[in-house]
């Protein structure tokens, strides 16, 4: 059984998702980021960034926080989304540091100046618009004549497709990346990702271009 502190996010839909693929028990515990739940003292012993989402391991009282920690940890406890092959192994913990590293954060800001304060700062909102058109680019062309980013399905798929999943809030227009578009819509339809994607609570259906 494992504990989960999240959010309606991009960040943490990818271990709700990671949780119901596995089909593992868990318990959601919301943390209202715009309430300021996170910087409660409890939230605070388990994730001490003040970020969701965290998890706790009651098997073995493992606490972490980083969405990409997670991934690999429970990818490492279970045998499952990350293979045992070296270089296919190395090429999907390549794309999950890509994905926390620059389309996660890059995204986000697109988000600040795209969506929740246009007209602050026209020179942002180009800046992050143009970054997130570049690094859908790289993910486009790293999907062309592949199914998914690092061979089988795997923990770098699921920690980017959420983050895909915001594309209107970024000025994405998924029918120009046709790529990912086949991608997005091929992981849309799996169950697991339905469930997770509703963690702790439903928000909106899941976009669709």
């Amino acid at each position: 059984m494992f504990d989960l502190y999240t959010w309606t996010t991009p960040n943490g839909r990818k271990v709700s998702i990671m949780l119901e693929e596995l089909g593992l028990p868990y318990t959601a515990h919301a943390i209202d980021i715009e309430a300021g739940a996170q910087f409660a003292p409890d939230f605070l012993a388990i994730s001490p960034n003040n970020k969701i989402p965290a998890l706790v391991d009651r098997d073995t009282g493992m606490a972490l926080m980083e969405s990409g920690a997670i991934l690999l940890y429970l990818a490492e406890k279970t045998g499952r989304f990350l293979s045992r092959e070296a270089e296919t192994r190395w090429r999907t913990i390549e794309w999950l540091m890509w994905q926390m590293a620059g389309f996660g954060p890059m995204l986000g800001q697109a988000h600040h100046f795209l969506k929740y304060n246009p007209g602050k700062s026209d020179y942002a909102e180009k800046r992050y618009e143009a970054e997130a058109r570049r690094l859908y680019g790289v993910l486009e062309r790293r999907l062309a004549g592949r199914a998914y980013i690092a061979g089988d399905y795997s923990i770098a798929d699921i920690a980017t497709w959420p983050w895909v999943s915001r594309f209107a809030w970024q000025g994405i227009d998924l029918n120009d990346y046709p790529e990912i578009r086949r991608w997005y819509l091929d992981i849309v339809d799996r169950p697991a990702v339905q469930r997770g994607y509703h963690v702790p609570g439903f928000v909106n259906d899941i976009p669709r271009p």
